[in-house]
């Protein structure tokens, strides 16, 4: 018992290893591997509490452990990297300084996604779902768009993602989305049932498919989905109810 009761916690702190080195590599230009390191920690982030419950050793330690991993994880990485988006653009306004201010609003993303784990952590209503897009779904939407904007052949996407403007926009739409009172249904298998998770199979077979035909423009893609069709199952269970 005394090994299991460490166990998540164990996998909590690898996660925020995880996030640690995302953090270098965003620092240093690779998005693609700062994404890799950032989804293997999100998938480590999935089982924690899957273990803690599984192992009955749930506590206010794991919980506090688990929101301060995510924030670098899930809150700081993806903060670095629209911070890098927006440093690379050279249509802000120019100040002369010898740094310009506009690329620290990229931060303001790492600002949410700080309010929404702590208030995560107070909010008794999300504990078999959630209430605004959690941050490990808009770490991933974030990190995906150098990706999209390396990979893509379209002007368009070129155009748009290298506009600083349209990054503000996303930049101010990402933390409007962590903290807005939307109930999205829960991404975490609690128990091994279809019937239970039915949704969430459903979603991730969908998530397969998209990811697997459009490659990494598949994952804004996915998490936009994730958004419509949770806002589209809530309103079908008020309208049932």
């Amino acid at each position: 018992m005394t090994i299991q009761k460490h166990i998540p916690n164990a996998i909590t702190l690898m996660n925020l290893f995880c996030g640690c080195i995302a953090v270098v590599f965003a620092l240093n230009n690779d998005f693609e591997m700062a994404f890799y390191w950032v989804s293997l920690g999100i998938f480590l982030d999935f089982f924690d509490g899957f273990f803690a419950r599984l192992f009955q050793v749930s506590s206010p330690l794991g919980l506090q452990l688990d929101s301060l991993a995510d924030m670098v994880t899930s809150g700081v990485v993806p903060g670095i990297v629209m911070y890098q988006l927006m440093g690379s653009s050279s249509s802000f306004p120019q100040w002369g300084w010898s740094m310009e201010p506009w690329p620290f609003l990229g931060f303001l993303i790492t600002l949410g996604s700080c309010y929404r784990l702590a208030n995560f952590n107070i909010d008794t209503r999300q504990t078999d779902s959630f209430i605004g897009l959690p941050t490990p779904a808009n770490a991933l939407f974030i990190l995906s768009l150098p990706l999209v904007l390396q990979y893509s052949d379209s002007m368009l996407v070129l155009e748009l993602l290298t506009n600083p403007w349209v990054l503000v926009l996303i930049t101010l739409l990402s933390v409007y989305m962590l903290n807005a009172e939307i109930p999205l249904f829960s991404l975490k298998i609690k128990k091994f049932s279809f019937k239970e998770n039915a949704l969430q199979i459903r979603f991730f077979i969908c998530s397969v498919v998209l990811i697997t035909s459009f490659q990494y423009a598949g994952i804004p893609l996915v998490i936009v989905i994730y958004v419509l069709l949770s806002v589209a199952v809530n309103k079908g269970f008020k309208t049932t109810s």
